[in-house]
């Protein structure tokens, strides 16, 4: 049985050494999804299950015409590229994917122009720019398999700019001494804050993080995202966190019930510790990997050191951080040295 999970996905073998998959959103009913976990029928029936339907059979399409979207798409799905991605990661490759077979599968891919992508694919989505983001990435991996197939010769995409969207911000002290004011030493919240802060991960990571991955004063990650190795000492306010966590279950952080959370699940309790704080909206789970950058440049941490714990894969990315931790200390710098000379002026006006 796979390890990683999509959300809301059960997996356990039966008496019989029968693997058992379930979906089960929340508190509702369990719902059996076709096996093995990553195949066809399984992504088939787990996108049924999202949308709220009952997971059905997969139905036989019609003939395919050469050369169009849905041809294409189906083409990816059958691609060593496609087959080498984690299963977590398939789900949401394929539910975009499919929304472009769906909307744009009788389109030509010869037919696939600036104009025509930014018009037909990107434009009606003018009011969802991460929406837009993501089927622009989508598009380019199809279009990169259409070159590849010989229906393109060249990325129509290519002078496309991204869609801007919202970045998130740091959270600043003030929120940090607040989020702690309000959830003590102990508590659930307070150890999933401490181990989004002090070791600056993603919350893919911080969720799945288990106690088989804390070896003596230090904490080992492998990234969901990138498959990069972390291996971070552990901080010594985690650390004393940790030491009054009681070990009961595998993973570090789990729900009312013992077992581990959901992406989604572990989302919504975040954000209601957050609102429970008093904090704004625009604090969010990400900020706080964001805050552990701006610490570690703050403190004087180089480039490569910050990379070393967030486990970034461009020094450019890295660099940002000490970057703006060095504008601040110029700035302050700058203001004093204003002050002091306009001190020394009004001494040397004054009769």
């Amino acid at each position: 049985m796979p390890r990683k999970l999509p959300p809301y996905v059960e997996c356990w073998r039966d008496r019989h050494g029968k693997v058992r998959v379930y979906f089960r959103k929340d508190k509702g009913p369990r719902l059996p999804l076709a096996g093995p976990v990553g195949s066809e029928a399984f992504l088939t029936a787990y996108q049924e299950a999202l949308a709220g339907r009952m997971p059905k059979a997969p139905q036989k399409r019609a003939a395919v015409e050469p050369g169009t979207i849905e041809a294409l798409v189906q083409s990816y799905y059958k691609s060593g590229e496609y087959a080498a991605l984690r299963a977590t990661t398939k789900v949401g490759y394929r539910r975009r994917m499919e929304a472009i077979r769906v909307q744009h599968g009788h389109r030509s891919v010869a037919g696939l122009n600036h104009g025509r992508i930014v018009k037909a694919f990107l434009d009606p989505l003018a009011g969802k720019p991460g929406a837009a983001l993501d089927t622009l990435k989508k598009l380019r991996i199809l279009i990169r398999r259409a070159i590849v197939l010989g229906w393109l010769t060249a990325d129509p995409s290519v002078a496309i700019r991204r869609p801007k969207i919202g970045e998130v911000r740091s959270w600043t002290d003030d929120e940090i001494a607040q989020f702690e004011a309000h959830w003590p030493v102990g508590s659930k919240r307070r150890l999933a804050f401490a181990l989004h802060l002090y070791t600056g991960q993603r919350r893919s990571d911080v969720h799945r993080m288990t106690w088989a991955d804390v070896k003596g004063d230090r904490i080992r990650v492998v990234q969901q995202k990138t498959g990069a190795k972390i291996d971070v000492p552990l901080h010594a306010d985690l650390r004393a966190i940790l030491a009054e966590t009681p070990r009961q279950h595998a993973t570090i952080l789990n729900t009312e019930y013992g077992r581990p959370f959901t992406v989604d699940g572990f989302s919504g309790f975040m954000r209601d510790a957050i609102t429970a704080a008093g904090l704004p909206l625009d604090a969010q789970p990400h900020g706080l990997r964001k805050a552990a950058g701006r610490r570690l440049a703050e403190a004087g941490c180089t480039a490569h050191e910050i990379m070393a714990v967030l486990g970034h894969n461009t020094l450019a990315e890295a660099e940002r951080y000490t970057r703006e931790a060095n504008r601040s200390g110029l700035s302050t710098g700058a203001i004093t040295k204003l002050e002091g000379w306009n001190r020394n002026k009004n001494a040397q006006t004054t009769p």
